[in-house]
């Protein structure tokens, strides 16, 4: 299959010339905030990539559940997941946001960490109990014999009635970015893209040939 003919022109949506913000976590901010104003379908959606202790690289979807330059940008997921130990034995991480949109794409470069048990436990608490029972019951990424085994225990476990804690197993990352590069679809394939580095002092912004 040849794909080469497949492209589209870029540009209705890159910003005027000018200054770009000091701080990349404003920008995002503001990218984001227009993604969701635009109604763009899980505009929080995106690409975690890892590499564990062989550095064969994975990557996979999940979503950005809250963020900010204190806490970073947090997610949930099991930690005995492929993801879960790849960053137990890695803990350098990668983010990729791409709002196609509005033709702008983030590229972030970091450091995950667990969140405390206490925070992991508030949002857990706060998802539908159906959320909640398959956390418990799913060995995620492990080898899955009879599927029907595993939806009867979710369906015992939820009609059940007891009341659900948080699985040591699972629970919440933040990823603490050290990098971002922001790109931005410019006619004639000339994009616009910014990088930011993290600076004992706060952060150095470089511009980048497209």
């Amino acid at each position: 299959m040849n794909l080469s003919g497949l492209r589209r022109d870029f540009g209705k949506n890159a910003r005027p010339s000018g200054p770009w913000p000091d701080n990349p976590f404003t920008l995002f901010a503001s990218w984001l905030q227009q993604a969701i104003d635009r109604g763009i379908t899980e505009a929080n959606a995106m690409v975690l990539a890892t590499s564990g202790a062989k550095n064969f690289p994975s990557a996979r979807v999940v979503l950005l559940k809250e963020f900010s330059e204190k806490e970073g940008f947090v997610f949930y997921t099991h930690y005995q997941s492929r993801k879960g130990i790849a960053l137990s034995e890695n803990p350098q991480a990668a983010l990729h946001f791409f709002w196609r949109e509005l033709e702008k794409q983030v590229s972030l470069e970091g450091l995950a960490e667990k969140l405390p048990a206490e925070k992991s436990d508030a949002y857990f608490n706060s998802r539908p109990r159906e959320s909640r029972v398959s956390a418990i019951v799913s060995p995620q990424s492990r080898e899955l014999g009879n599927p029907e085994t595993l939806k009867k225990q979710w369906q015992n476990l939820y009609l059940s009635g007891h009341p659900l804690k948080r699985p040591e197993n699972w629970g919440g990352y933040r990823f603490l970015p050290l990098r971002f590069e922001f790109w931005e679809g410019g006619e004639h394939r000339l994009h616009n893209r910014m990088v930011y580095t993290k600076q004992d002092t706060g952060w150095a912004k470089t511009r980048l040939a497209p």
